[in-house]
């Protein structure tokens, strides 16, 4: 498209040059009419005279070219400063295609109007906290042997993650048919660290402050079905849900841990402004 710009401007010169300059107007409109005149005789003509009417047409052409040309040549200077000025914000641009001269504020607001709106108004309130056998099956202490002891209240996180994170609940229930149910919530530093040395990648990556979990800015979530914890994404209907869930929780403003190289489904974190990872907060 950039290219196409001087082409424009060549054509607006030469517009405007015709319009406002009466003598180049003047040999423009003889020269058409020569070629036009020429034409007309060459329909005239019989067929074996056609060369005649290429040869009208030619001198027409040419006789139109040369007025042009003998114009420009007497007004060189004029027409130089014309295509000078209107060539300049073609050269402009190109030149700066590649500088961040203008710089545009993002919009940080959130895109979806409704979700800004449940977000601004109405306060969610967390579910019912289940009984704790319900994190003692088989299958969720094969996949996550420490969660038995993981905090799940509520009250410990962010308020502001607390009414992002409920209301992916609340979308993922009426919109999806995924009941959802929080498995971990804040970990301390002290717990943060035991994870890591006792179970590394397969639980986490990170020390203690170097996860958002210290901050209350993140929550390991799974699903219910029929009563029951699914937190595996081996089980198709999970993977479904964990995939609906990523997406649900990035329009509501959360990282989800399922994009990471070392993907963790069930996990998503608000990456609040102010929070340094690494940086105890003032209270501790």
């Amino acid at each position: 498209m950039l290219l196409l710009l001087p082409f424009y401007f060549l054509a607006a010169v030469c517009v405007s040059a015709w319009l406002f300059f009466p003598a180049l107007r003047t040999s423009t409109l003889r020269g058409i009419r020569a070629c036009l005149h020429g034409l007309r005789r060459g329909v005239v003509r019989s067929t074996e005279r056609a060369g005649g009417t290429v040869g009208g047409l030619g001198k027409g052409t040419a006789k139109a070219a040369g007025g042009v040309g003998a114009y420009l040549k007497r007004h060189r200077w004029q027409t130089a400063a014309v295509v000078l000025v209107v060539s300049l914000p073609t050269l402009f641009a190109f030149l700066m295609r590649h500088n961040h001269t203008f710089v545009y504020e993002t919009d940080l607001r959130n895109p979806n109007v409704q979700i800004e709106a449940l977000l601004a108004g109405e306060r969610l309130v967390p579910p019912p906290p289940l009984p704790p056998e319900a994190f003692t099956t088989a299958e969720v202490v094969m996949v996550r042997p420490n969660i038995v002891t993981a905090s799940r209240k509520w009250e410990l996180l962010d308020p502001d993650f607390t009414q992002r994170l409920l209301l992916v609940y609340q979308i993922m229930r009426e919109q999806y048919g995924y009941e959802m149910v929080l498995i971990e919530g804040y970990r301390s530093p002290e717990r943060q660290q035991e994870l890591l040395d006792k179970d590394g990648p397969v639980v986490t990556n990170a020390g203690a402050w170097q996860s958002y979990h210290q901050y209350g800015l993140a929550a390991d979530n799974a699903f219910l079905r029929d009563g029951k914890i699914v937190i595996s994404e081996k089980d198709p209907w999970a993977l479904r849900g964990y995939q609906l869930y990523g997406e649900v929780a990035a329009r509501v403003g959360l990282t989800w841990g399922g994009n990471w190289k070392f993907a963790d489904f069930g996990h998503v974190e608000y990456r609040k402004p102010g929070i340094k990872l690494g940086t105890p907060p003032p209270s501790h």
